[in-house]
């Protein structure tokens, strides 16, 4: 059984570990190796489940942490939305509000004291976003369905996107479920 302190060192390092896994996985899109990319955004999105779960398991997270996790799923999702973008696979003005969206929302989290825990909508937004690249990225077979499914699970997952954009910027975060 692991203390708080050491279940918070470890969701600690999962973050880091999964800020780490976003250059590989841009290489991995980059040089074609689309399994392996497809394992690392995997990898990386049960690193966030995991150290999100430590975290509860040890009363909350180290204040570092509530920082950095946030942060570090931009760089997981956004990495490979980008690609896609600059691929064709999906309109690049979508990914540009997206990308506005979480400046805007880590501009605000920056300045909370406690690093602006997030709200069911943003976790939600943010495994729509995992399982939507998940579909996107399918480097086996049936390519074709399951990319569509991706493309079309990317719509409501910008929804929630924008939607737990202005729950943040308009509830007080006493209010908000976390």
């Amino acid at each position: 059984m692991l203390s708080r302190n050491q279940s918070r060192r470890l969701a600690d390092g999962l973050t880091v570990g999964r800020a780490v896994i976003g250059l590989p996985l841009i290489v991995a899109l980059s040089t074609g190796a689309a399994a392996l990319a497809w394992w690392l955004l995997l990898l990386g999105g049960l690193s966030d489940a995991a150290d999100g779960w430590l975290a509860r398991r040890a009363g909350g997270g180290s204040v570092w942490g509530a920082r950095l996790d946030p942060l570090t799923d931009k760089i997981l999702i956004l990495a490979p939305l980008l690609w896609l973008g600059a691929a064709g696979s999906l309109p690049l003005w979508s990914i540009w509000l997206l990308l506005a969206r979480e400046l805007l929302i880590s501009g605000w989290r920056a300045g909370q004291g406690s690093g602006g825990p997030a709200s069911w909508g943003g976790k939600a937004k943010t495994i729509l976003q995992f399982l939507s690249l998940l579909l996107l990225l399918w480097p086996w077979g049936g390519q074709g369905l399951w990319q569509t499914l991706g493309f079309w699970l990317f719509w409501p997952s910008l929804l929630l996107a924008l939607s737990s954009a202005w729950g943040y910027i308009t509830v007080p975060a006493t209010d908000r479920q976390s």
